[in-house]
């Protein structure tokens, strides 16, 4: 979706177990608009003092207890105190340090001034001296020194074991962002062991207290529900010791080491953290590590675009044991084929069209002419096959109004529509075109764009609160209403706030629409007049869709919710709550029978409409997802990101296919379409770009170094034509506001020159190097584009307004 500008503030948002993304809430009460860059967290990250021991990081500003320096961190600050005082509060008595005492304060001073290697020999010869067990060395050693064995003296309590986990979840929490998705793979096998040693050594005064290890579980289960729902369940019976010897999983958690990737620095920031929290049981998560878990330590820093760290890898987890990567969620059965249509309309259908194929066969043998295409039964036969009992929903699952003959109507043009279709595909050489509309003058206060389904209107919603339509075909808008006068547009107003959402019904004569007023609102495009207004969220509506049928919709909103609603009724028949931050995007399955959402949680969901319940969470992306689109068979869906990542999922399993890379990093993917057979994708975003994507495999023309593939386009205005690259500046100066001019492009050719020459053409930074699934790249001057949709018959429309005074 486009950008939306910053609202006032509203609800807060709490991390929830449900969401299991791998990311981090927004601030408590500071809303988030798709497409807009966060407001900083409200907490404070000090700077404290580093070293090469490791520096700590991520604390958001908590005050740790540093039991192995007898002193407080926080804020940048070092406060000593007294063994028996933690917190930092001076003493009202006067002690006195003992020799292990000073040895602490020079080994932390050490430490912290960055001489490792003194500290090191320190620690050894005071651990001879007073005949210990020498201290483990500092964080910043070698890989080989990071993999020994981390044992310190520690106790049997099993509330230290509590308090271990407790910390390390505190502490993953407010880590930077960078850090979090690694160091949550390792929070699931802690909690397990932790689990385990609980009911293993429960409370030992008589009698024994069993119900530890239960209020652990019950208390922090919810924590990894979402990606380790099966393991958990599992395990959720275990109560006595007896039961870690019958259990298959626990024996094979306790009989296995849990294989885990971690980065060169976020190892050293855990094993930093874990010194420093001795007395919070950092020894104990150390033995835990050692025992348990076999981390493999990578050279490098963690990749923020790099899907295995949200989830586990091929080679990560329990050798031949399936986790939690599928989910009860995504076990569900669900069926994904097409909507059975009515059997009295499929009789009138047929009769309408044998009776256009009979006069066209007629037509054509008068002129001598044999017909070379299918005829359209033909064709309407092929596209609705009848589906497998088991992959098609019940016609009753979904009650609709019955059919009336605007509906055959409809359903013809469309046969029709998909015989003359161009086929595109990656075995064919030939690629799609990409009509690309520009709006000028706009005064970046144009917050959407959508094309109706015959190709022949474009709405825009405006920040100044109306909605303005215009025609594709050049024509004057004429209103049914007497005495009024034709216009090239029609301005809509009625919304109390900015427009961030509109769509077309599939029949054209409707236009729904979204606004910051909490409302969604219905107009007709027969009297270019509001109808009704829908009112029910809490908060702005970021999103809205018409169902494929036009009879239900759907909207999303900043109130963490999606409704689904019936054009018929002001109030929402589902409401849909899951997500834990905004749902910014919303789309329909094409059978309607589903309802797919993308979140600022950086996850997907798919619902059953019939019952309201989540039947697929999709989890891979770092980003919040700004757009959704399912493929026409309905068996795959693209979901765009922030971070200008694409992602393909398979809506059966609810697994990732691939990730496709080409738009600039950090720059939001504002929509994505399908062609008619599903074969490519075609997405718009905010580096100015709409770029072509091969969906079954690898692209069959070679990408340039780049990624980037040049063509030939011509922008259009009035009867003005230029072809190349045109001074859109001095074109808009010449153009009044709202006009549209067109630029069209097709790939025929491979541009010349390197990367830096491009970039510089173009006047951004090089862009990243793209996947081999990109087929193509449409590189405008200055316009983001909002809105992408290939028509019934293979044609991509795009649009976006020009950003050349900005």
């Amino acid at each position: 979706m486009p950008p939306k500008p910053p609202l006032t503030p509203g609800p807060t948002q709490t991390p929830s177990s449900a969401a299991g993304t791998g990311g981090s809430s927004s601030a408590s009460g500071i809303p988030h608009a798709p497409g807009i860059p966060r407001p900083p967290n409200a907490q404070s990250y000090p700077s404290t003092p580093t070293t090469p021991g490791g520096p700590h990081v991520g604390t958001g500003g908590a005050s740790t207890a540093s039991a192995g320096a007898g002193g407080t961190v926080g804020s940048g600050t070092v406060t000593p105190t007294t063994p028996g005082n933690i917190g930092g509060t001076p003493s009202n008595t006067q002690s006195t340090y003992t020799q292990a005492d000073l040895n602490r304060i020079v080994l932390e001073y050490l430490l912290k001034k960055g001489y490792s290697k003194t500290e090191q020999m320190l620690r050894m010869e005071s651990s001879n001296a007073m005949g210990g067990t020498p201290s483990p060395p500092s964080a910043n050693n070698d890989t080989k020194t990071s993999q020994r064995t981390l044992l310190k003296s520690t106790t049997d309590d099993p509330q230290l074991y509590i308090r271990a986990y407790v910390s390390l979840r505190d502490w993953i929490e407010t880590s930077l962002d960078l850090f979090k998705p690694e160091l949550r793979k390792l929070l699931f096998p802690i909690f397990v062991h932790t689990f385990f040693y609980l009911i293993q050594k429960p409370d030992t005064k008589p009698p024994p207290d069993t119900s530890l290890a239960r209020n652990f579980f019950d208390t922090y289960s919810g924590d990894h529900s979402i990606l380790h729902g099966h393991d958990l369940q599992l395990l959720s019976g275990l109560t006595l010791p007896e039961h870690l010897q019958e259990n298959e999983t626990a024996k094979l958690y306790r009989q296995n080491k849990y294989r885990l990737n971690i980065s060169r620095t976020t190892f050293d920031l855990l094993l930093h953290f874990l010194d420093e929290n001795e007395r919070n049981g950092g020894p104990v998560t150390i033995r835990l590590i050692n025992q348990y878990i076999e981390t493999n330590v990578i050279p490098s820093r963690p990749d923020r675009n790099d899907a295995r760290n949200q989830t586990l890898g091929d080679d990560e987890g329990i050798p031949g044991h399936i986790t939690g990567r599928e989910t009860r969620f995504n076990q569900q059965t669900i069926r994904l084929g097409k909507f059975p249509m009515d059997e009295r309309m499929i009789r009138e259908v047929e009769l309408r069209l044998k009776e256009e194929d009979s006069r066209s066969q007629q037509e054509h043998s008068e002129l001598g002419v044999v017909p070379g295409s299918k005829t359209l039964m033909q064709e309407f036969q092929e596209l609705h096959k009848q589906e497998p009992e088991a992959d098609a929903p019940v016609r009753d699952i979904l009650p609709l109004p019955p059919f009336n003959g605007a509906d055959v109507e409809a359903e013809i043009a469309a046969v029709k529509d998909a015989r003359s279709r161009l086929k595109i595909g990656p075995i064919q050489a030939s690629l799609p075109s990409v009509c690309m509309y520009t709006f000028h003058n706009t005064y970046d206060g144009l917050n959407c764009l959508e094309f109706s389904e015959d190709s022949t209107l474009v709405a825009g919603g405006f920040a100044d609160s109306y909605v303005k339509v215009w025609s594709l075909k050049g024509e004057k808008l004429q209103s049914v209403v007497k005495g009024s006068t034709p216009s090239p547009s029609k301005r809509l107003v009625g919304h109390a706030g900015p427009v961030y959402g509109a769509s077309f019904s599939p029949d054209n004569r409707y236009l729904l629409t979204c606004s910051d007023d909490k409302s969604a609102r219905l107009w007709s495009m027969d009297t270019y007049t509001a109808l009704v207004s829908y009112k029910g969220h809490n908060h702005p509506v970021w999103d809205v869709t018409f169902s494929p049928n036009g009879h239900y919709f759907a909207t999303a909103s900043h109130d963490q919710t999606a409704r689904l609603w019936s054009c018929d009724h002001i109030y929402p028949l589902r409401i849909f709550a899951g997500h834990v931050s905004d749902v910014d995007c919303v789309t329909f399955h094409p059978n309607s029978t589903y309802v797919l959402t993308g979140s600022s949680d950086k996850s997907c969901r798919m619902w059953d409409v019939a019952k309201g319940t989540p039947v697929r969470v999709m989890l891979s992306h770092h980003a919040p997802v700004s757009s959704i689109c399912v493929s026409p068979d309905g068996r795959t869906l693209a979901s765009g990101a922030d971070d200008g990542s694409i992602i393909l999922w398979d809506l059966g399993t609810g697994k990732q296919i691939k990730t496709m890379r080409g738009h600039d990093r950090n720059t939001s993917v504002y929509s994505l379409s399908f062609s008619r057979e599903g074969t490519v994708l075609v997405s718009a975003g905010a580096d100015c770009s709409v770029r072509v994507w091969n969906v079954k495999g690898g692209s069959t023309i070679p990408a340039s170094a780049d990624g980037i593939v040049g063509g030939i386009t011509a922008a259009v205005s009035g009867s003005t034509a230029s072809s190349g690259t045109a001074d859109a500046d001095k074109v808009s100066s010449a153009i009044p506001n709202g006009v549209v001019t067109t630029a069209t492009g097709t790939a025929q050719g491979v541009s010349a020159g390197s990367q830096k020459q491009r970039a510089s053409m173009i006047g951004r930074p090089a862009p990243v190097v793209a996947t081999a699934d990109q087929m193509a790249a449409f590189m405008t001057k200055k316009t983001p584009v909002y809105k992408i949709k290939f028509t019934r018959r293979n044609l991509c429309l795009a649009g976006g307004p020009f950003m050349g005074t900005s």
